[in-house]
């Protein structure tokens, strides 16, 4: 089972502590398996840490989340090389590909080296549904802003261009993201840009947003457009998910 057409749920969010594992899954994580149609069986989560350096803590930590919430959990580690021999059959085996977050510019550098992007794309158009969180959000646009560089943000602009926008995270948390994300609009260094607090994420259909999703009270999304020389800013309000079942 996939989703009927290409789905992207790009996150600011999806992990929190569990009661009994370092990491639980959040709402966001279960919201992009709900997308993805799976029933009568486990669902199957590729967890793609490249931006993290493919950390076996993580994994391990990720792990024990899927076991938790009920759900069957590959990881896909390209350090020192690709753990999987048909890394093509195996993305397209699972119904979500969840990526965590870490630096986006290495992330990116990495896929391209090892076919990993043709291969997303591949999958995105087969109904798998592609998500995750920070870095593993502004990989499916065309760019946002990132400490990948060092602790001064800056721009990304080479990311994949599944969707046609730029992509802001953490836009509560991180103070220095909303500025500079109406300064790339305004002059043009990125196009449309969509944007999540933490917590929020959203949904796309092929290339359209169509709804915002949050795991958090009082959270936002918002859209940052250019009118003339300026950037202007939409709020969305997300819709709340449930909170998993435990």
């Amino acid at each position: 089972m996939t989703a009927a057409e290409p789905t992207i749920l790009a996150t600011s969010g999806g992990h929190r502590v569990g009661d009994r594992t370092r990491v639980a899954f959040g709402s966001l994580v279960h919201h992009a398996v709900e997308l993805s149609g799976v029933h009568g069986r486990r669902p199957r989560i590729m967890y793609v840490g490249t931006a993290i350096g493919d950390a076996e803590h993580f994994a391990f930590r990720m792990g024990e989340a899927a076991r938790a919430a009920g759900f069957d959990l590959t990881p896909l580690h390209l350090f020192p090389m690709p753990n999987l021999d048909d890394i093509e059959g195996a993305v397209l085996d699972h119904d979500v590909v969840w990526v965590m977050g870490g630096s986006v510019a290495n992330l990116l550098a990495v896929w391209r080296v090892h076919g990993l992007d043709t291969v997303l794309r591949r999958a995105w158009r087969a109904g798998v549904v592609l998500s995750g969180v920070s870095a593993g959000s502004i990989c499916w646009f065309r760019g946002g802003t990132t400490d990948s560089f060092g602790p001064e943000l800056r721009p990304l602009t080479d990311a994949l261009g599944f969707l046609p926008y730029g992509n802001g995270v953490h836009y509560d948390s991180d103070l220095g993201r909303r500025p500079l994300v109406h300064r790339l609009v305004a002059d043009g260094t990125l196009p449309v840009t969509h944007c999540t607090d933490d917590g929020v994420g959203l949904v796309y259909r092929g290339t359209e947003l169509v709804e915002a999703v949050s795991e958090q009270p009082g959270k936002g999304a918002y859209v940052v457009l250019r009118e003339g020389d300026r950037a202007v800013e939409e709020r969305l309000t997300p819709r709340r998910l449930p909170a998993p079942r435990s």
